[in-house]
């Protein structure tokens, strides 16, 4: 008991003397998958735009396919990513295998689906009379259909913070894909896991309490957001 109180004691010592390992390891977490999470939403949200208001061959194939990539094993992702990027690899003359660009891609293979999937579901669910009232007053097609994405707007900010949830917590791509190289791939979640093997709690503990008040504060900011438009 003695011990994990000394851990604790030495891992806020850790966050409150701003260490610059631990600074460098947050700061290049959040660019990642804050770069991620950007990239997936847009083409998220796009995409579910498309899949809600146009007609295709095979609609109701990638609708389904959509939904069931929502669990997509991190690992899975990491591997086949790894092997598109490895040097002997279709993508490997791109360089990309082991930097923080393989890392985001693995993240937004991860968030797409999830953000898409969701505010497919979050468009769908808006009442028909709304897009036809745009239409009857002379809105365009287009037009109509920002106006249903308006409606459903909460439920798609939902979908981007069930996004940036993933990834602020995925271990296994990026672990596959990054290589956790210190001071140029090493992010939060591959630093506790290694750090854990290691024996370093101190490092270990005052990530997993940031990693931990970031995603407090995300989903604080996103009741108080929705608190007040409730009102």
């Amino acid at each position: 008991m003695y011990g994990i109180l000394i851990s604790f004691e030495k891992a806020f010592e850790l966050i409150l003397s701003l260490n610059r390992e631990l600074a460098g390891i947050v700061v290049l977490s959040l660019l990642v998958s804050g770069a991620a999470i950007v990239i997936a939403s847009l083409l998220g949200i796009v995409f579910s735009y498309v899949l809600a208001f146009r007609r295709f061959p095979f609609k109701g194939f990638l609708t389904n396919l959509l939904n069931t990539s929502m669990g997509l094993p991190p690992v899975v992702v990491g591997l086949f990513l790894y092997l598109l990027l490895s040097r002997n690899g279709p993508l490997g003359f791109m360089g990309l295998l082991y930097t923080p660009s393989a890392m985001v891609i693995a993240q937004i293979i991860l968030a797409f689906p999830i953000i898409a999937a969701m505010s497919h579901a979050a468009i769908v669910m808006v009442k028909p009379n709304i897009r036809l009232a745009a239409l009857g007053l002379g809105a365009t097609d287009i037009q109509a259909s920002v106006a249903v994405i308006r409606d459903a707007r909460y439920g798609i900010i939902s979908s981007v913070m069930a996004g940036l949830g993933r990834v602020m917590a995925e271990v296994g791509a990026v672990l596959i894909v990054g290589g956790n190289i210190a001071g140029y791939t090493r992010v939060m979640t591959t630093t506790i896991a290694l750090e854990y093997d290691k024996g370093n709690f101190e490092l270990a503990i005052a990530l997993g309490i940031i990693l931990l008040l970031i995603s407090l504060f995300l989903n604080a900011a996103l009741f108080l957001f929705q608190r007040k438009v409730y009102r």
